[in-house]
């Protein structure tokens, strides 16, 4: 039984809310009396149900009429009437479970292939009351044949359309799917409810909840239905399983955070099906696999479990773990079983076979890789569960703060120093949030998506990273939504592919959070400047559009790719850090955070990747793309607020007066530029490039001038078009170099080594829309600024003379100018502003 039925109040008030849903015809009166029955069952029925529709008396008459015939008419039924209809529901039962047993393997790899036969299924599960027999639930069943024609299928699941039955394996009576999800999602008119296989208690199914914290669109959530029995969703915290090896720095602070919320709204949406969320700790026992398995096998031997549903993980550790875990519980003879889920196409099934290596890391290739070796359908996204059956006794768990995910640290004095309280003000954790924005993108920003997704001053991109990485809203849901969107823009949903090349380099490549994967960048010059780091980190880098970037990620835990690009270019290619040091601060910062999109988005910026940028974001003319008027700077860096639009971005080339009414006091109130000749430092980068590629010559073909990488023993097998030798190729020490994309700026300057950045025809540099404009006004500015400055110079000079003169004749002061300083009379002259007294002087 449910915990929400545990006592008599609170079935009423899930009976109640279910009679709701009649009233507004959602349920059918008769679907309605049968969930009564099978909830309260049926002597709590006969005894409670007329009190329970009592209101309708008065309220709806005629729905109270129907209603009370309809309990008349059930139980006016004999005893051997209903012993009879349970019997033959049974046989029924057996029957379809012998011929399910060959094909039950295949339906749990799959289950949107069964479960989604109609474009707006619903899927129910009722679970066996507690004091009700199977009997009574058949005997529901066996009513409700004079409305329906029902039968059950082969896993225990009665499918309902209408005055009709559909047979689940029946594919000939497939109703058309409707390519607009959010239109398949409305006007639900079939139902699937699960009902028990035999009177006996089944052994319950362990649900392993990992990334996958939601209800619609969760394979290993439907497979757990389609067993038959109850189901035990449950949590395990294992930090060390999760860090893996290095320093991935795979979940991070911000990261813990957003887990820790999602997970306490999960566990809503379990409550509200009927279900709860059992949390355990790993005791870390064991190295690396351990301490889950360990976990999973006592849970298996308190619960009798003899299933384990999960969705796949793709990180190589993960799944190192994960194939260990199954391996262990099959021979112990439990069923465990990991579904796809957590990308479209399984990173581990990608084949290069036909396309070649050639241009490999450009998401061009991984499409046209997909294309040529399709993986298995992608189907339809599955329908939430309204209802989950659950086990006589749940198994003893820890509370979620146990997990210490959103632990915060203290001060000296015993104070909490909340650190999260803007990013708990800036996001919605639960599904419902993901789904809320995703609709909202879909209905405004997507239209501006493919054009204006760089702008930072405007939401125009969907924010849904931290939902899709965490499980909350899964990457089928999100394209057919996107397919069925009035706009559908390539660009947009390209993005979707971008994030399946970085799983698969990540299979390709395991030490891509560390090791870069092009061998002369390994020996690249360095800052160690750990004044640097510490002002990028904190946004007091002194160049505005890269402090309120930083900033953002601080307060929020996020900001677009465009600001992403920028702020690794500054780190990269002017502050010549490392990109290590970026890719830890993000995976720490971000509540996105993914070890594999940010280490293969490191690897590109850092030049050692298997891709390269084409490009080097400016830190300040970049700015013209994505903050044109200085918004984005004015929210996150408050203190530039009242400096005009054409000085914003480079407050350093301000005028003195325009600083002195703004309030900005360079290394007070805005910090000083930790570097300023960003040309010179640009050219440095470029020159340690051309001194390691010469350095390292043999990973540089001579005739293309693209850097060379060595082949993972998978591509070598792929190449050579052998199933076992391109491993023992390798294993005897030979390496085979891949020409892999190069920026053609490296290029160039293998002809001509001595070429600085700026004489450089393939300078990679952006400058933005337009800068001739804002230079011409600044320097506008700043001229009128020096004249205004002589004039107010020479006016006070004049005074200081006339005030000494005045003194050596013993003659009075002359009386104070009235009034205050005021604008000069140009219209047009917005910030310059002279003495009153000095204005007068000139007239």
């Amino acid at each position: 039984m449910p915990p929400s039925l545990d006592g008599p109040d609170d079935s009423k008030s899930l009976v109640r809310k279910m009679l709701r849903e009649v009233l507004v015809g959602r349920e059918d009166p008769e679907g309605f009396f049968a969930m009564c029955v099978s909830l309260l069952g049926h002597q709590e029925t006969r005894s409670r149900f007329l009190s329970l529709i009592q209101p309708l008396s008065t309220a709806n008459s005629s729905l109270y009429s129907t209603l009370a015939s309809i309990y008349q008419e059930y139980f006016s039924k004999t005893e051997d009437d209903q012993l009879e209809l349970a019997l033959a529901l049974s046989v029924l039962e057996m029957k379809d479970h012998q011929l399910s047993t060959a094909s039950q393997e295949s339906r749990l790899q799959q289950p949107g292939d069964r479960l989604n036969q109609s474009s707006s299924a619903q899927l129910t599960s009722v679970s066996k009351p507690q004091g009700s027999s199977h009997t009574q639930l058949t005997d529901v069943a066996g009513w409700r044949k004079n409305t329906y024609s029902a039968q059950t299928g082969p896993l225990g699941m009665m499918v309902v359309e209408g005055d009709q039955t559909v047979e689940e394996g029946d594919q000939s009576e497939k109703p058309k799917r409707s390519k607009n999800r959010r239109q398949r999602r409305k006007g639900g008119s079939q139902q699937v409810v699960g009902l028990p296989r035999s009177p006996s208690a089944q052994p319950p199914v362990l649900l392993w909840l990992r990334r996958d914290l939601r209800l619609c669109d969760n394979p290993a959530l439907i497979g757990s239905l389609e067993v038959g029995a109850p189901v035990i969703p449950v949590f395990i915290w294992s930090p060390e399983e999760e860090e893996g090896p290095g320093i991935t720095v795979a979940v991070g602070g911000a990261c813990k955070y957003w887990l820790h919320q999602a997970l306490s709204c999960f566990c809503s949406s379990l409550e509200r099906i009927g279900s709860h969320l059992v949390f355990l700790t790993a005791n870390g026992e064991g190295n690396g696999v351990g301490s889950s398995l360990q976990t999973l096998k006592e849970l298996i031997k308190e619960t009798g479990a003899r299933t384990v549903l999960a969705n796949a993980l793709y990180e190589t550790w993960l799944k190192e773990r994960d194939d260990t875990v199954v391996s262990a519980l099959q021979k112990d003879g439990v069923e465990c079983r990991m579904l796809h889920s957590y990308c479209l196409r399984d990173p581990y099934s990608v084949s290069t076979e036909g396309v070649g290596l050639r241009g490999i890391g450009s998401v061009s290739h991984f499409m046209s890789c997909c294309k040529q070796n399709p993986g298995s359908a992608l189907g339809v996204p599955l329908d939430p569960p309204v209802s989950l059956p659950t086990p006589a006794h749940w198994p003893q768990g820890v509370s979620l703060d146990t997990l210490g995910l959103a632990r915060m640290p203290r001060r000296k004095d015993g104070t909490t120093i909340d650190w999260a309280a803007n990013i708990r003000k800036c996001w919605d954790f639960s599904e419902e949030g993901a789904h809320a924005r995703l609709e909202a993108f879909l209905h405004d920003g997507v239209y501006r998506y493919e054009k204006e997704s760089g702008r930072a001053d405007a939401p125009n991109t969907s924010s849904l990273s931290p939902y899709l990485h965490f499980g909350q809203l899964s990457p089928r849901w999100l394209l057919w939504d996107a397919k069925g969107a009035r706009c559908r823009p390539p660009k947009f949903q390209r993005k979707l592919a971008w994030r399946d090349l970085a799983y698969w380099q990540l299979t390709l490549f395991p030490d891509l959070p560390w090791e870069s994967l092009r061998p002369p960048y390994k020996a690249l010059r360095w800052s160690s400047d750990r004044g640097h780091l510490k002002a990028w980190q904190r946004g007091q880098t002194g160049y505005p559009l890269v402090d309120a970037a930083m900033r953002q990620l601080w307060l929020t835990g996020w900001m677009n790719n465009y600001m992403r690009h920028v702020v690794a270019s500054f780190l990269i290619a002017y502050l010549h850090l490392p990109w290590q040091e970026g890719y830890r601060w993000f995976q720490d910062t971000l509540v996105d955070a993914d070890v594999a999109i940010d280490a293969m988005m490191w690897q590109n910026g850092g030049m050692c990747g298997l891709d390269h940028w084409n490009f080097v974001m400016h830190p300040v003319d970049a700015a013209m793309t994505c903050d044109p008027y200085g918004s984005y700077v004015r929210k996150w860096c408050p203190e530039l607020a009242d400096l005009p639009d054409e000085v914003i971005h480079k407050p350093w080339k301000c005028p003195a007066s325009m600083l002195r009414r703004a309030g900005v006091v360079f290394g007070q109130t805005y910090p000083n530029r930790v570097i300023t000749d960003l040309e010179e430092r640009r050219s440095q980068s470029l020159q340690d490039v051309a001194v390691v590629r010469k350095e390292f010559g043999q990973y540089v073909d001579k005739r293309t001038g693209c850097d060379l990488v060595p082949l993972p023993p998978c591509l070598v097998s792929e190449a050579l078009g052998l199933s076992h030798r391109g491993s023992d190729v390798v294993a005897e020490g030979k390496q085979f170099l891949l020409p892999v994309i190069t920026r053609m700026e490296f290029k160039h300057q293998l002809e001509d080594p001595d070429a600085d950045a700026a004489s450089n025809p393939y300078n990679a540099v952006l400058k933005g829309y337009v800068s001739r404009k804002r230079d011409e006004t600044i320097a506008f500015l700043n001229e009128r600024d020096f004249t205004a400055s002589v004039m107010y110079e020479g006016t006070q000079r004049r005074e200081r003379l006339e005030s000494d003169h005045r003194r050596m004749e013993g003659l009075p002061r002359p009386p104070a100018p009235r009034g205050r300083a005021r604008r000069t009379p140009t219209a047009k002259d917005n910030f310059s502003i002279v003495p009153g007294g000095a204005v007068a002087s000139l007239r």
